[in-house]
């Protein structure tokens, strides 16, 4: 099965952008040390819209992005980030090469 790169949208109150980018680097951190599937994991800052942050995913296959989905780790960003009003979107993309 091929890769499975994501490029997730995280929608924020720009006053609330600071909060969560510790929150989604601590996700990011586990998820790279605890999910042997998870291979990489990069956290955008974009410069011109402080209403977002853009998350660069990629995983062994979709079996691991699974896995990923269902780890500690994201229940535990979703509980930290509760009431912080953030939504995320995604788009799954296989890697060209």
């Amino acid at each position: 099965m091929p890769k499975l790169a994501l490029i997730a949208t995280v929608e924020v109150a720009p006053e609330k952008r600071d909060q969560v980018l510790p929150l989604l680097s601590a996700h990011g951190a586990r998820s790279l040390r605890d999910e042997p599937g998870t291979l990489h994991f990069d956290i955008l800052v974009p410069r011109e819209d402080a209403a977002k942050l853009l998350i660069y995913e990629v995983y062994q296959d979709d079996a691991a992005f699974e896995a990923h989905r269902n780890a500690r780790s994201i229940a535990q960003f979703r509980e930290e980030s509760a009431g912080l009003g953030i939504k995320i979107s995604a788009t799954r993309c296989t890697p060209a090469t």
